[in-house]
């Protein structure tokens, strides 16, 4: 490793390193300015199963409405584990954000082992921080199950790896389980699936391997594919909420197209957050094509294929929420350190600094909370001098889930045209929800409906009675 190894002693230094760097914070409620809506979400499911009943096969979030709040969305593992630590520990925001974080750190770990094993030491180092510096650097802290999803799979492609190698029985069972739970955690994890194709065109692992490796993936595909598209379905149709709207490939292109440059800007800044890391990517692009490694070209070409598809089926919210590349980070970390591998270290090392210093800076702000959301953290005690405990509440934020999150209530979440609608408060009236409560410091409302009572931050109202 040569000055590499002089400057850093070990890889499980490193990752405890950057694992203690990102302790900061570490406790914060999900408030930060990088999706807070989406780890409200998460910490919401989770909060319903530690209340009970505790469920994996129905999860629940508190904006049904009068529904149940039962909805068709990822397989609620991660929000298992947040739920285990509320019974354990008593209720917090920050579970999730530490679970992630751990095992987020093991992954990288096993994702360098990985790539010592398929190329060599110093690639492996490379990748290693430039994944440790990349969009990984903020979101492996947050309660949200991407990086937590592709890590899991990661860690059993690691198992898969170890058992083409000790052919121990148990390797193998570890495997399928990591990525059959990873997939499940959230489906886009799966397109790391696609190794399968240089697996069978390694010509030095036995066909028994290959086969036995191949019956694995494809129970855990099964077994995904059941949760996904018959179990979710199932859930939408019956108690009638959603959270995935995946589009058509015809469909998902033309939301795209307007925003084909933030759709460009998540591969060349947005999963490595640098501009630095342009030239040692590009440089390992060519270099993959030009060797003509047919291993190498076939596992890549295969997995962009596959993350490409995903992509487009997102539609528009791929390119206008930065976390859904982060499957692909991984795979763009390795490209550039086979691109930093071309240079001498003596180039390489310092480029490698400049990366990392570059994606740090770009996320640092994302470990504070602004001043002015605070606020939202006593949002529960102020509701419940006006409401009824375990009286529902109509609150006029539409999709978002943050403020029923913190209000710890169930409800409707209406968008402010349906709140001024006195028809539609009406009909929400006789579906029990007789209290409209609007936050002053988003909501400038006038209502004109019998107002209860206001407190520092939140005006609550009477939904109008149909007599």
């Amino acid at each position: 490793m040569g000055k590499l190894a002089a400057k850093i002693k070990t890889i499980e230094a490193l990752i405890a390193g950057f694992f203690l760097l990102r302790l900061v914070g570490i406790r914060n409620a999900p408030l930060e300015t990088w999706h807070s809506w989406r780890q409200t979400l998460t910490n919401m499911m989770a909060r319903n199963l530690s209340e009970g009943p505790f469920s994996l096969l129905y999860p629940v979030v508190d904006m049904g409405g009068e529904r149940t709040g039962i909805i068709g969305s990822e397989f609620p593992f991660f929000q298992s584990l947040i739920a285990g630590c509320n019974l354990l520990f008593g209720e917090a925001h920050w579970y999730g954000r530490l679970i992630n974080l751990i095992v987020s750190s093991v992954a990288v770990y096993l994702f360098f082992r990985l790539c010592k094993r398929w190329w060599n030491e110093r690639t492996a180092w490379y990748a290693a921080v430039i994944l440790l510096t990349s969009l990984w650097f903020a979101f492996s802290r947050k309660s949200m199950p991407d990086t937590f999803s592709v890590s899991l799979v990661i860690i059993g492609i690691y198992w898969f790896q170890h058992y083409i190698d000790s052919r121990k029985w148990w390797t193998i069972i570890l495997g399928f389980a990591f990525i059959t739970i990873g997939g499940l955690c959230k489906i886009p994890a799966v397109f790391l699936f696609g190794l399968i194709v240089p697996l069978w065109m390694a010509r030095t692992i036995r066909f028994k391997l290959k086969l036995q490796i191949t019956a694995a993936v494809s129970l855990a595909s099964i077994i995904i594919l059941w949760w996904y598209f018959i179990w979710v379905p199932y859930l939408v149709t019956t108690y009638g909420f959603q959270l995935y709207f995946p589009k058509g490939l015809a469909e998902g292109w033309s939301e795209i197209r307007p925003h084909i440059g933030d759709f460009a800007m998540q591969f060349y800044f947005g999963a490595l957050r640098s501009y630095t890391v342009l030239f040692p990517f590009l440089l390992g692009i060519i270099w993959i094509g030009y060797r003509s490694n047919r291993l190498a070209l076939a596992g890549f070409s295969t997995l962009a294929a596959i993350f490409l598809f995903f992509s487009i089926k997102t539609g528009a919210v791929f390119p206008t929420h930065n976390y859904y590349v982060l499957p692909f980070v991984p795979v763009m970390a390795v490209i550039a350190a086979l691109g930093l591998q071309r240079l001498e270290p003596r180039f390489a090392f310092p480029l490698l600094v400049l990366i990392g210093l570059e994606g740090i800076i770009n996320q640092q702000h994302d470990f504070f909370i602004k001043n002015e959301v605070r606020y939202k953290l006593t949002l529960e005690e102020q509701v419940d001098k006006l409401v009824p405990k375990g009286e529902k509440i109509v609150i006029a934020t539409g999709p978002d889930p943050q403020w029923m999150y913190f209000y710890h209530r169930k409800g409707w979440s209406l968008e402010p045209a349906e709140i001024t609608d006195a028809d539609r408060m009406k009909t929400v009236r006789s579906q029990g929800g007789h209290y409209i409560v609007i936050d002053k410091r988003v909501e400038d409302l006038r209502l004109n409906y019998r107002k209860i009572g206001e407190t520092k931050d939140l005006a609550v109202y009477e939904t109008p009675s149909a007599d």
